[in-house]
C-alpha cells in the first residue's frame, strides 16, 4: 500500500474515523488501534515479513525494560550489546548476505581461485533499514539515560510500527516519537488541516514531478550509450529532481498524514537544492538519517574532537556506512566516498559550518555569489546522483564519460518541455516558500480563502491529470 494508492484513499479515512470517533480519548485502544492499522498497512505488501518487525519490537522493548532495572553495571552494556547484535544481525542478513558472498567470491578469484559459493534467494523486506534504526536508537538512548525505558508494550509497539513512517521515514527517536504515544491526544483541526496541505504537496512531488521524470530516466540510464552528453546530463538533471520529489514527497505524505492523528514527526527536508556548500545540503536533505549518524556514528567516534586527522576519518567513516545503507552495491560505497571528498575541501578551509542559516532570507533574490554556490552544489550532487542510480560502477562511469563528450553541445533527443516547465514552477514555488516549513504552509499568509482553495483544486487536478506511472517509491528498496 503506497501514499498515491486508491488502497491507501480507502484505508487512511477508515482509521481516522476509527482513531478519533470510535475510540477518541482511550489511550491504550487509540494505540492499539495504531498497531492494528501500522500492521494491516505494512502486511499489504507481504505479510510474511511482519514477523521481522514484532521480533525487532519484542528485542527492544524487552531490553529497554531490563536496562531499566540495571542503574548501571557490565549486564546494562551486555544488553545494549543483545540489540545491537539482533537488529544489525537481521538488517545484515536480510540486505547484505549476498552482497558480501558475492564480493568475496569476486576477490578470491582475482587471487586465482574458483570457489563454488551460492547466493541465496532473499527478498528484502520494505523498510527494514528504517524501523531496524528505529528501533535501535531507543536502545542507545535508553543506555544512555536520554529517555526512562517504558513498559507500555502498546505504546512501544504503535512507535515501531506507525504507519505513516514505517517504511521510508522520517526515522523517528524515542526522546521526540515515543512519548506522544504515552500522552493523550485531542483533535485540533489547524493541525489536521495543515497536516492534509502537506500531504497534498507530498503528493504533487511524487505523482507530478518524481513519476513523470522516471519516464524519462529510466530510458536514459537503459540506453545511454545511444544518447548525446546533452541527454545524458538532461537525465542526470531530471533524477535529481525524480528522487527529490520522490523521498521529500514521502516525508510530506508521512508527516502530513501523522498530524492527522495528532503526532508531529521530525522534518526530514528543508529544501535542500538551495544549499551553497555540500555540508548544507546534508544539514538539509534526509535530516533523520543524518542526525542519526552523527549522534549514533560521527560523535561517539570523536566527531570534530582531536584534530584535523580524526575529524575527516570521522567523515569518511559516516559517509561509508551511509553509502552501504542505502544498499547492497559498490554503487552506493562509492557514492558515499564522493560525498565524503566533497566535504573535505570544507573540512580543510574550517567553513563546513559556514551556512546555517536559509539562504538569502527575506530577500526575493539570492546574492549573486549565493547563486553561484547554489549551482555548483546542485551540479556537482547531481554527478553523485548519477553513480547512485547506475546498475553498476562502471555504468557510472560509462555514463559520466558520455557526458562529458563533444556532444554535450548539442540539442537533447530527448526534450520534456512540459515536464520542465512543471519543475521550473515547483522550483521557483519552493524558493518563495523556503523560510516555512513545507512549501503549501499559508499559515503566517493572509491568502483569500478562494485563492488558497483555487491552489489546492488546481494540485488536486495536476496530479489526477498529469500524475505519471505509478512507480514504487525509490527509499522503498532501502
Amino acid at each position: 500500500m503506497t501514499f498515491s494508492s486508491i488502497d491507501f484513499a480507502i484505508f487512511l479515512p477508515i482509521v481516522f474515523v476509527l482513531y478519533w470517533f470510535v475510540v477518541p480519548r482511550h489511550l491504550k485502544l487509540q494505540n492499539l488501534l495504531l498497531v492494528i492499522a501500522s500492521y494491516i498497512f505494512y502486511a499489504w505488501w507481504d505479510w510474511r515479513f511482519l514477523g521481522l518487525i514484532v521480533v525487532s519490537s519484542t528485542v527492544d522493548y524487552v531490553v529497554g525494560v531490563l536496562m531499566g532495572r540495571e542503574p548501571c553495571g557490565t549486564r546494562r552494556r551486555w544488553l545494549l550489546l543483545t540489540s545491537i547484535v539482533a537488529n544489525l544481525g537481521l538488517l545484515g542478513f536480510f540486505k547484505y548476505f549476498n552482497f558480501f558472498v558475492d564480493s568475496f567470491a569476486q576477490s578470491i578469484t582475482i587471487l586465482g581461485y574458483c570457489p563454488s559459493v551460492r547466493s541465496l534467494q532473499i527478498v528484502l523486506p520494505v523498510g527494514i533499514s528504517f524501523y531496524t534504526f528505529q528501533t535501535l536508537s531507543y536502545s542507545i538512548d535508553v543506555y544512555r539515560g536520554q529517555i526512562k525505558a517504558t513498559s507500555d508494550i502498546v505504546a512501544f509497539f504503535a512507535f515501531v510500527s506507525f504507519f505513516p513512517q514505517l517504511v521510508a521515514g522520517p526515522i523517528e527517536r524515542a526522546t521526540n516519537l515515543l512519548p506522544q504515544f504515552c500522552h493523550e491526544r485531542v483533535f485540533q483541526q489547524e493541525q489536521a488541516i495543515d497536516g492534509l496541505r502537506q500531504m497534498l504537496w507530498g503528493l504533487f512531488k511524487k505523482m507530478v514531478i518524481a513519476d513523470n521524470c522516471a519516464r524519462y530516466v529510466n530510458d536514459v540510464f537503459a540506453n545511454h550509450e545511444s544518447y548525446a552528453g546533452s541527454t545524458l546530463l538532461l537525465g542526470a538533471l531530471l533524477f535529481s529532481f525524480q528522487i527529490y520529489g520522490d523521498f521529500s514527497g514521502y516525508s510530506d505524505a508521512a508527516i502530513g498524514a501523522s498530524r492527522l492523528f495528532g503526532f508531529n514527526l521530525m522534518r526530514n527536508f528543508a529544501y535542500p537544492y538551495f544549499s551553497r556548500d555540500i555540508a548544507e545540503f546534508w544539514r538539509r536533505w534526509h535530516i533523520s538519517l543524518s542526525t542519526w549518524f552523527r549522534d549514533y556514528v560521527y560523535v561517539p567516534l570523536g566527531g570534530s574532537q582531536g584534530g584535523t586527522c580524526r575529524t575527516i576519518r570521522n567523515v569518511f567513516l559516516v559517509f561509508l556506512i551511509s553509502g552501504l545503507w542505502h544498499g547492497a552495491n559498490w554503487t552506493f560505497v562509492l557514492w558515499g566516498l564522493i560525498n565524503a571528498i566533497l566535504f573535505l575541501p570544507l573540512i580543510l578551509l574550517g567553513i563546513n559550518r559556514t551556512h546555517l542559516d536559509t539562504v538569502a532570507k527575506g530577500a526575493f533574490f539570492p546574492p549573486f555569489r549565493d547563486l553561484c554556490q547554489i549551482i555548483a552544489t546542485f551540479f556537482v550532487t547531481t554527478l553523485a546522483w548519477i553513480v547512485f542510480r547506475a546498475e553498476s560502477v562502471s555504468h557510472a562511469i560509462r555514463y559520466i564519460c558520455g557526458i562529458f563528450d563533444s556532444s554535450l553541445f548539442s540539442v537533447p533527443e530527448v526534450f520534456p518541455k512540459k515536464l520542465i516547465m512543471a519543475i521550473l514552477l515547483f522550483v521557483s514555488w519552493e524558493w518563495l516558500q523556503r523560510e516555512r516549513h513545507h512549501a503549501l504552509d499559508f499559515r503566517h499568509m493572509r491568502l483569500p480563502v478562494g485563492v488558497r482553495w483555487g491552489f489546492y483544486y488546481a494540485l488536486v487536478v495536476l496530479v489526477l491529470a498529469f500524475g505519471g506511472p505509478r512507480e514504487s517509491f525509490i527509499y522503498f528498496q532501502f
